[in-house]
């Protein structure tokens, strides 16, 4: 058995750092919950429940983020993968798997009890992870007191949500939310823990490829699914190329700026990590999209033409506004170049008002591409 070592931290300036197996299939076990979650949307938005599917995925999908960024920042500061990091490591991931359980109820009926169990498993854990961090690292100890006593207090601030009635329940969400994020500030004031910039990027990074694997899964089962019953139309034909082309460009476009340079202070990163929320939650969402556009072509969804096109163009501009604030004006490239992010996710709304808006949304990205490409080469 590999033996015990004392969790001392890890050197900020490590080279060749790199996501570990286990990292990679604790990030795997997300999936599951990802998918439950993009599930969950689609069925809303295609039965016409527009403002219930969006604040149900919202609320889910924060619960799913959060658990993933909390372990991704400790490990990239701690993870010495000895055999006790590895089995509390594989308790979390038991937690995540409640938490997955748990996602359709929580987003058709407001009932977060599994999720919260899911929560209480993995937060033992992340505590235990927190504790033993303190134990061996001296510099860092306060603020791996502070990150252990935190999260152990937000989980108990969670707790109306499960008693409050239903009118109220978005409200005691919201005070969890606050409680959550308010943690990492907290603890991360006055001693930082030594994150690896490269580390970092590189997770984040991994976590995005998991949601657009989505959007390409769910795109394909979907398009398959409708083949089957009514046929392989040109029209559905269109449809499943263009979100092809959607998911591609997308893919370009976050991974063509370098990420690790500009996570040059604690505050900055904060900021950008805890921006991802919107950027992780719109990827996901595109799917959902793209599974209501092909509903609306079977003709067996609720929606209007325009309501199934903002299904997919509304994700889609949120992911280009996050990205452009968080990827791409840091670098600064210059006003051509944020003129191009902002000016295409302008048209990709309007797309939705054409009879073609997945396609142009296509053709938008791939212009987006081209043009961010040319202008930074000319830069």
């Amino acid at each position: 058995m590999i033996r015990l070592r004392p969790m001392r931290a890890r050197d900020a300036g490590e080279s060749h750092r790199v996501a570990t197996n286990l990292e990679l299939f604790f990030d795997l076990c997300f999936v599951v919950a990802v998918s439950f979650a993009g599930s969950q949307l689609h069925h809303a938005l295609s039965e016409g429940h527009l403002a219930e599917g969006v604040l149900g995925y919202l609320t889910t999908f924060f619960a799913i983020w959060w658990a993933w960024m909390n372990y991704t920042w400790f490990a990239s500061a701690y993870d010495n993968d000895d055999w006790l990091f590895r089995v509390t490591t594989l308790v979390q991931m038991a937690g995540v798997l409640v938490l997955a359980a748990g996602v359709p109820r929580a987003f058709q009926e407001h009932d977060f009890r599994v999720v919260y169990a899911g929560y209480v498993i993995m937060r033992l854990a992340m505590a235990a992870h927190w504790l033993r961090a303190a134990c061996g690292d001296r510099p860092g100890r306060r603020t791996a007191v502070r990150y252990a006593a935190g999260i152990c207090v937000a989980q108990v601030g969670w707790i109306p949500l499960l008693v409050v009635p239903g009118e109220w329940y978005l409200a005691a969400f919201a005070l969890g939310v606050v409680l959550e994020l308010a943690v990492p500030v907290w603890a991360e004031r006055g001693s930082p823990t030594p994150w690896h910039p490269h580390h970092i990027a590189e997770r984040y990074g991994l976590f995005t490829i998991i949601m657009m694997g989505e959007n390409v899964l769910a795109a394909t089962v979907a398009f398959q699914a409708e083949a089957s019953a009514a046929g392989l139309r040109p029209e559905l034909i269109v449809l499943a190329l263009g979100a092809l082309v959607i998911a591609f460009a997308m893919w370009w476009l976050y991974f063509d700026p370098p990420t690790a340079e500009i996570l040059d202070s604690t505050r900055r990163a904060l900021l950008w990590g805890y921006g991802h929320y919107a950027i992780f939650a719109a990827v996901g969402a595109f799917s959902a999209g793209v599974e209501v556009s092909i509903d609306h072509a079977a003709g067996t969804s609720h929606l209007s033409a325009t309501g199934a096109a903002l299904a997919v163009s509304m994700p889609v501009a949120v992911f280009l506004s996050m990205l452009w604030l968080l990827h791409v004006r840091p670098h600064r490239y210059g006003p051509a170049d944020g003129v191009a992010f902002l000016g295409a996710a302008v048209l990709v709304l309007l797309s939705a008002l054409t009879p073609a808006p997945i396609p142009l949304t296509a053709l938008v990205l791939v212009a987006l591409v081209v043009v961010t490409g040319a202008t930074r080469r000319a830069a």
